[in-house]
This record gives structure tokens, C-alpha cells and sequence, in this order.
């Protein structure tokens, strides 16, 4: 499905604002139960399902669909309880709704698109009615920052902040370990067609050698994301959100590196997935957070 929907099209129109193939991708991925796996079957979804989502991520990844998709899975979470669960979660199982969420002290990824977004405040969680503020730069240009009032309905004064940047970390990480694979696939096809002193590139050991690298880390960052989604204990998820993120931006770096460092970056698809590997190493987590999480855990 994801490969037959032009999701690189779908991406830079979102870049600039336009969301209409997006929202129509996004309604395709809920039909086939995505943001369900969040979501307890009484409130329409199959869930939970921490794995089989991780799993459904990595898909989004590999084609770079664009969207609040982790974010929306934070609001299922936060959501989760009634009444609240009620009014919210059918929305977001069946795609009707698009949500997002405000990192504390910080911005909203795709608040001009999401029809739901809560901004967390002291005093709770709170439905932000105010129009978000103007669009700010990322380094992902499809994941479109904006800024949220927490004027609004009070929805809860205590939602669970944690168990819900627990699964925004798996989701996260499974997306990034996507994109990792998605940019090794890219790259091991371009070796093998480019040429220079008669040979493919991809025949020289320094290229077979970085490429055997950026394989060996995404490989290893595997069992570390299911692990962690079997688990969900919140040291095993920053340790996989470190590996998967980390070994995503290694492979985005090499992409680059063995594609020629193309002056034409931003025109080229594989921009795409560089730019992406980037903004999910630092989301819901910097790589310093995660790291002092485990060492605190003693993993």
C-alpha cells in the first residue's frame, strides 16, 4: 500500500502546507487498523499492541510518511482513561481525527494539520482551542513545528506524561529504524549503478565496509525496539530509541557520504529520509536524555 501511494509527493506537498495527499495516506493507514494498535478494542482500536505497532512503524519509516504519527499514538495514551477515552479515542483509531501533542516547554509537530492537540500546562493536560502559531523551520521540513496555547478546555489534571512518552519513544524509534533501512536500501541500489574506473562503487571495500557498518548498527538496534515494546520499561525504551536513532542518522550520514555528498541534496528523494533520520534522533528524547535514563536504570 505504502509503496503505490507516492509518499515522496505526498511528503514535499505537506512541506509546503498542502495536505491533502497526506490526510487521504492517513486515512488509508487507519482503515487498516494502524493507530487502532494504540487504542482498546471498546474504543474502536485492537489494542493495546505495542509490538505489532512498533512492527506498522518501521513501514511508516521506510516510506517517510508524513504526519504526527507518534504523536498521535502519545494521545491515544493520554486519552486512554473515561471519560476522556469516550469522546477521543474513536476519532483517533479511525483516522477521523489527526492528533498532536506539545513537548513540555517546547513546540508541536504538524499543529497547522492535527484537528486535535493538547498542550500539556502545570496545572494538566488541556485541549488547545487557540489557532497554533505560525509555522516554525525544522530540520525536517515535513515535520512542520508550531507553538500551542494550553488556552482551552482542562481536560485532565493528571494524564499519564510518562507511560505516554514511553510509547511515543517506541513508535519513535521504530520509525527512525525505518528510515535507517529505507536510506541502506537507497544506497546499496546507487553503488551498484554508479560507476568509476569501469567498476560499480559498490565493489570498492571502503564503500562495502561502511555500508556493512551502517547494517551491522540498524541490525542490532532490532531486538532492542521489539525488546523494549515487549517490555516497555522505560530504560529498555530510551536504550532503543538511542540505538534505532542513532543508528539511523550513522546510515543517513553515510547515504550522503557514498551518493557523492550531492549538491542537489534537497531535490533529490533521498533527501527525504536524510532530513527525517535527523529530526527523529532529537524527538521525544535527545540522544544525552535517553543515554542518562539507562545509566540511571543501571542497564
Amino acid at each position: 500500500m505504502l509503496s503505490a501511494a507516492d509518499t515522496p509527493a505526498a511528503v514535499r506537498d505537506w512541506s509546503r502546507g498542502d495536505h491533502t495527499r497526506g490526510r487521504a495516506l492517513w486515512a488509508r493507514i487507519a482503515e487498516v487498523g494502524v493507530f487502532g494498535l494504540a487504542v482498546p478494542e471498546e474504543y474502536g482500536g485492537a489494542g493495546p499492541h505495542p509490538v505489532e505497532l512498533a512492527v506498522a512503524f518501521v513501514e511508516l519509516g521506510r516510506h517517510a510518511v508524513p504526519g504526527p504519527l507518534a504523536e498521535t499514538v502519545a494521545a491515544a495514551v493520554l486519552l486512554g482513561e473515561p471519560p476522556l477515552a469516550e469522546r477521543f479515542l474513536p476519532g483517533l483509531a479511525a483516522g477521523t481525527d489527526m492528533a498532536t501533542v506539545a513537548a513540555p516547554g517546547g513546540c508541536a509537530v504538524d499543529g497547522d494539520a492535527a484537528s486535535l492537540r493538547l498542550a500539556p500546562a502545570p496545572d494538566g493536560l488541556h485541549l488547545s482551542t487557540a489557532a497554533p502559531g505560525p509555522v516554525r523551520r525544522s530540520l525536517d521540513p515535513a515535520r512542520r513545528l508550531t507553538v500551542l496555547s494550553p488556552a482551552g478546555e482542562l481536560l485532565t489534571p493528571d494524564a499519564p506524561y510518562d507511560r505516554a512518552l514511553t510509547w511515543t519513544r517506541v513508535a519513535t524509534a521504530a520509525q527512525a529504524l525505518g528510515v535507517g533501512l529505507a536510506l541502506l536500501d537507497r544506497t546499496v541500489a546507487y553503488v551498484r549503478q554508479r560507476t568509476q574506473f569501469g567498476v560499480p562503487v559498490g565493489s570498492f571495500q571502503a564503500v562495502k565496509h561502511r555500508l556493512a557498518d551502517a547494517k551491522t548498527a540498524l541490525e542490532f538496534a532490532r531486538p532492542l525496539l521489539f525488546g523494549a515494546a515487549v517490555s516497555l520499561r522505560p530504560a529498555e525504551v530510551a536504550a532503543a530509541k538511542l540505538t534505532a536513532c542513532e543508528a539511523a542518522y550513522r546510515t543517513a550520514r553515510t547515504a550522503l557520504h557514498l551518493h557523492g555528498a550531492i549538491g542537489y541534496t534537497a531535490e533529490y528523494d533521498l533527501s527525504l529520509w536524510l532530513t527525517k533520520a535527523r529530526a527523529l534522533r532529537s524527538a521525544w528524547g535527545t540522544p544525552e536524555e535517553c543515554r542518562d535514563l539507562v545509566l540511571a536504570d543501571g542497564l
